[in-house]
Protein backbone atom coordinates (compact mmCIF):
# COMPACT_ATOMS: atom_id res chain seq x y z
CA UNK A 1 0.00 0.00 0.00
CA UNK A 2 1.43 3.33 -1.04
CA UNK A 3 1.76 6.15 1.47
CA UNK A 4 0.56 9.68 0.95
CA UNK A 5 2.72 11.81 -1.37
CA UNK A 6 4.88 14.44 0.35
CA UNK A 7 3.22 17.83 0.66
CA UNK A 8 4.00 20.34 -2.05
CA UNK A 9 6.28 23.24 -1.04
CA UNK A 10 4.43 26.39 -0.04
CA UNK A 11 4.51 29.45 -2.35
CA UNK A 12 6.80 31.19 0.14
CA UNK A 13 9.21 28.23 0.22
CA UNK A 14 9.28 28.18 -3.57
CA UNK A 15 9.95 31.94 -3.70
CA UNK A 16 12.75 31.61 -1.14
CA UNK A 17 14.37 28.76 -3.09
CA UNK A 18 14.16 30.74 -6.34
CA UNK A 19 15.79 33.78 -4.73
CA UNK A 20 18.49 31.69 -3.06
CA UNK A 21 19.44 30.48 -6.53
CA UNK A 22 19.29 33.98 -8.01
CA UNK A 23 21.26 35.62 -5.19
CA UNK A 24 23.90 32.90 -5.35
CA UNK A 25 24.23 33.38 -9.12
CA UNK A 26 24.36 37.18 -8.88
CA UNK A 27 27.36 37.06 -6.56
CA UNK A 28 29.29 35.62 -9.47
CA UNK A 29 28.43 38.76 -11.46
CA UNK A 30 30.25 40.81 -8.81
CA UNK A 31 33.33 38.69 -9.46
CA UNK A 32 32.85 38.80 -13.24
CA UNK A 33 32.81 42.61 -13.27
CA UNK A 34 35.72 42.94 -10.79
CA UNK A 35 33.60 44.67 -8.15
CA UNK A 36 34.86 42.63 -5.18
CA UNK A 37 37.99 40.97 -3.80
CA UNK A 38 38.35 38.01 -1.44
CA UNK A 39 35.04 37.62 0.44
CA UNK A 40 34.00 41.30 0.50
CA UNK A 41 30.68 42.49 -0.87
CA UNK A 42 27.18 41.09 -0.81
CA UNK A 43 23.86 40.82 -2.63
CA UNK A 44 20.44 40.46 -1.04
CA UNK A 45 16.88 40.10 -2.33
CA UNK A 46 13.55 40.74 -0.66
CA UNK A 47 11.10 37.82 -0.73
CA UNK A 48 7.98 39.45 -2.25
CA UNK A 49 4.90 39.54 -0.06
CA UNK A 50 6.80 38.55 3.08
CA UNK A 51 8.91 40.08 5.85
CA UNK A 52 11.97 38.12 4.66
CA UNK A 53 15.07 38.60 2.55
CA UNK A 54 17.88 36.38 1.28
CA UNK A 55 21.53 37.38 1.74
CA UNK A 56 25.05 35.98 1.40
CA UNK A 57 26.76 34.31 4.38
CA UNK A 58 29.66 36.13 6.03
CA UNK A 59 33.26 35.42 5.07
CA UNK A 60 32.63 32.60 2.58
CA UNK A 61 34.73 32.44 -0.61
CA UNK A 62 32.78 33.33 -3.72
CA UNK A 63 33.62 30.03 -5.43
CA UNK A 64 32.08 28.17 -2.47
CA UNK A 65 28.75 30.00 -2.52
CA UNK A 66 25.72 27.84 -3.32
CA UNK A 67 21.97 28.43 -3.21
CA UNK A 68 21.85 26.32 -0.06
CA UNK A 69 24.39 28.55 1.67
CA UNK A 70 22.31 31.71 1.21
CA UNK A 71 20.77 32.90 4.49
CA UNK A 72 17.13 33.83 4.98
CA UNK A 73 16.58 36.71 7.43
CA UNK A 74 13.62 38.66 8.71
CA UNK A 75 13.43 42.43 8.30
CA UNK A 76 15.08 42.91 11.69
CA UNK A 77 18.12 41.04 10.39
CA UNK A 78 17.55 37.88 12.42
CA UNK A 79 18.36 34.54 10.80
CA UNK A 80 15.26 32.54 9.92
CA UNK A 81 16.87 29.82 7.82
CA UNK A 82 20.50 28.83 7.28
CA UNK A 83 23.38 27.23 9.13
CA UNK A 84 25.94 30.00 8.58
CA UNK A 85 26.21 33.53 9.95
CA UNK A 86 24.73 36.11 7.57
CA UNK A 87 26.74 38.93 6.03
CA UNK A 88 28.19 41.54 8.37
CA UNK A 89 26.11 44.08 6.40
CA UNK A 90 22.82 42.32 7.16
CA UNK A 91 21.62 45.07 9.53
CA UNK A 92 22.14 47.68 6.81
CA UNK A 93 20.21 45.66 4.23
CA UNK A 94 17.40 45.02 6.72
CA UNK A 95 17.11 48.73 7.52
CA UNK A 96 16.79 49.56 3.81
CA UNK A 97 14.06 46.97 3.32
CA UNK A 98 12.14 48.22 6.37
CA UNK A 99 12.22 51.84 5.29
CA UNK A 100 12.10 51.59 1.48
CA UNK A 101 9.28 49.16 0.64
CA UNK A 102 9.77 49.72 -3.08
CA UNK A 103 13.28 48.20 -2.90
CA UNK A 104 13.56 44.52 -3.84
CA UNK A 105 17.35 44.17 -3.93
CA UNK A 106 20.42 45.65 -2.23
CA UNK A 107 24.08 45.27 -3.24
CA UNK A 108 27.31 46.29 -1.53
CA UNK A 109 30.71 46.41 -3.24
CA UNK A 110 34.17 47.82 -2.67
CA UNK A 111 34.85 48.44 -6.36
CA UNK A 112 38.09 50.33 -6.92
CA UNK A 113 37.16 53.55 -8.72
CA UNK A 114 33.89 54.12 -6.90
CA UNK A 115 35.70 53.59 -3.58
CA UNK A 116 38.28 56.17 -4.64
CA UNK A 117 35.46 58.74 -4.91
CA UNK A 118 34.05 57.53 -1.58
CA UNK A 119 37.46 58.00 0.05
CA UNK A 120 37.40 61.63 -1.09
CA UNK A 121 33.75 62.00 0.00
CA UNK A 122 33.09 63.41 -3.45
CA UNK A 123 29.97 62.69 -5.54
CA UNK A 124 30.51 61.45 -9.08
CA UNK A 125 29.16 64.30 -11.26
CA UNK A 126 26.60 63.56 -13.95
CA UNK A 127 28.73 64.27 -17.03
CA UNK A 128 27.90 61.24 -19.20
CA UNK A 129 24.69 60.25 -20.96
CA UNK A 130 25.06 56.76 -19.46
CA UNK A 131 24.94 58.38 -16.01
CA UNK A 132 21.86 60.37 -16.93
CA UNK A 133 20.23 57.17 -18.17
CA UNK A 134 20.94 54.99 -15.14
CA UNK A 135 21.27 57.47 -12.27
CA UNK A 136 19.42 60.59 -13.41
CA UNK A 137 21.80 62.74 -11.37
CA UNK A 138 25.18 62.69 -9.67
CA UNK A 139 26.02 59.62 -7.61
CA UNK A 140 25.74 61.03 -4.08
CA UNK A 141 27.92 60.52 -1.03
CA UNK A 142 26.44 59.16 2.20
CA UNK A 143 27.78 59.74 5.72
CA UNK A 144 30.58 57.82 7.37
CA UNK A 145 29.23 54.95 9.48
CA UNK A 146 30.69 51.90 11.17
CA UNK A 147 29.75 48.33 10.29
CA UNK A 148 27.83 46.23 12.79
CA UNK A 149 24.49 47.95 13.35
CA UNK A 150 21.97 49.77 11.18
CA UNK A 151 23.97 53.04 10.99
CA UNK A 152 24.97 52.32 7.41
CA UNK A 153 21.39 51.50 6.51
CA UNK A 154 20.22 54.81 7.96
CA UNK A 155 22.80 56.65 5.87
CA UNK A 156 21.73 54.84 2.72
CA UNK A 157 18.04 55.62 3.27
CA UNK A 158 18.67 59.26 4.22
CA UNK A 159 20.83 59.82 1.15
CA UNK A 160 18.75 58.00 -1.47
CA UNK A 161 15.25 58.97 -0.33
CA UNK A 162 13.99 61.45 -2.92
CA UNK A 163 17.12 60.98 -5.06
CA UNK A 164 16.98 59.40 -8.50
CA UNK A 165 20.30 57.59 -8.12
CA UNK A 166 20.08 53.90 -7.18
CA UNK A 167 23.68 54.12 -5.91
CA UNK A 168 25.30 55.84 -2.95
CA UNK A 169 28.99 56.15 -2.09
CA UNK A 170 29.21 55.68 1.66
CA UNK A 171 32.10 57.89 2.76
CA UNK A 172 35.39 56.06 3.33
CA UNK A 173 33.63 52.74 2.81
CA UNK A 174 32.15 51.74 -0.53
CA UNK A 175 29.14 51.43 -2.79
CA UNK A 176 25.59 50.46 -1.88
CA UNK A 177 22.98 50.12 -4.61
CA UNK A 178 19.26 49.45 -4.59
CA UNK A 179 16.83 48.20 -7.22
CA UNK A 180 13.37 46.86 -7.84
CA UNK A 181 15.00 43.44 -7.57
CA UNK A 182 18.47 42.05 -6.90
CA UNK A 183 19.42 41.95 -10.57
CA UNK A 184 18.63 45.66 -10.98
CA UNK A 185 20.73 46.46 -7.91
CA UNK A 186 23.67 44.46 -9.33
CA UNK A 187 23.34 46.30 -12.63
CA UNK A 188 23.46 49.64 -10.78
CA UNK A 189 26.65 48.51 -9.02
CA UNK A 190 28.24 47.56 -12.35
CA UNK A 191 27.26 50.89 -13.90
CA UNK A 192 28.44 52.82 -10.84
CA UNK A 193 31.95 51.44 -11.13
CA UNK A 194 31.99 51.94 -14.90
CA UNK A 195 31.11 55.64 -14.74
CA UNK A 196 33.29 56.26 -11.68
CA UNK A 197 36.26 54.95 -13.67
CA UNK A 198 35.44 56.93 -16.81
CA UNK A 199 34.86 60.22 -14.99
CA UNK A 200 38.07 59.71 -13.00
CA UNK A 201 40.03 59.26 -16.24
CA UNK A 202 38.33 62.31 -17.73
CA UNK A 203 39.48 64.41 -14.80
CA UNK A 204 43.08 63.48 -15.51
CA UNK A 205 42.66 65.31 -18.83
CA UNK A 206 40.73 68.30 -17.51
CA UNK A 207 37.47 69.17 -15.84
CA UNK A 208 34.59 67.18 -17.39
CA UNK A 209 31.72 69.23 -18.80
CA UNK A 210 28.36 69.02 -17.04
CA UNK A 211 25.20 68.01 -18.87
CA UNK A 212 22.32 70.47 -18.71
CA UNK A 213 19.72 69.38 -16.15
CA UNK A 214 16.90 69.42 -18.69
CA UNK A 215 18.87 67.06 -20.92
CA UNK A 216 19.56 64.78 -17.94
CA UNK A 217 15.84 64.72 -17.21
CA UNK A 218 14.97 63.81 -20.80
CA UNK A 219 17.63 61.11 -21.01
CA UNK A 220 16.58 59.56 -17.71
CA UNK A 221 12.91 59.60 -18.62
CA UNK A 222 13.55 57.96 -22.00
CA UNK A 223 15.82 55.27 -20.61
CA UNK A 224 13.62 54.38 -17.67
CA UNK A 225 10.34 54.32 -19.62
CA UNK A 226 11.03 53.86 -23.35
CA UNK A 227 14.42 52.22 -23.91
CA UNK A 228 14.74 48.52 -24.74
CA UNK A 229 12.27 45.78 -25.49
CA UNK A 230 8.85 45.42 -23.94
CA UNK A 231 9.99 42.50 -21.76
CA UNK A 232 10.66 43.78 -18.21
CA UNK A 233 14.02 41.98 -18.07
CA UNK A 234 15.51 43.88 -21.06
CA UNK A 235 18.81 45.50 -20.12
CA UNK A 236 20.67 48.49 -21.45
CA UNK A 237 22.87 47.62 -24.39
CA UNK A 238 24.06 48.80 -27.75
Amino acid sequence: MHGNPPPSPSPVALAVARLQQQVSDLHQELVRYNLVVWTAGNVSARVPGTELFVIKPSGVDYDRLTPESMIVCDLDGRTVEGDLSPSSDTAAHAYVYRHMPEVGGVVHTHSTYACAWAARAEPVPCVLTAMADEFGAEIPVGPFALIGDDSIGKGIVETLTGHRSPAVLMRSHGVFTIGKDARAAVKAAVMCEDVARTVHISRQLGEPLPIDRSAVDRLHERYQNVYGQSAPSADRGA
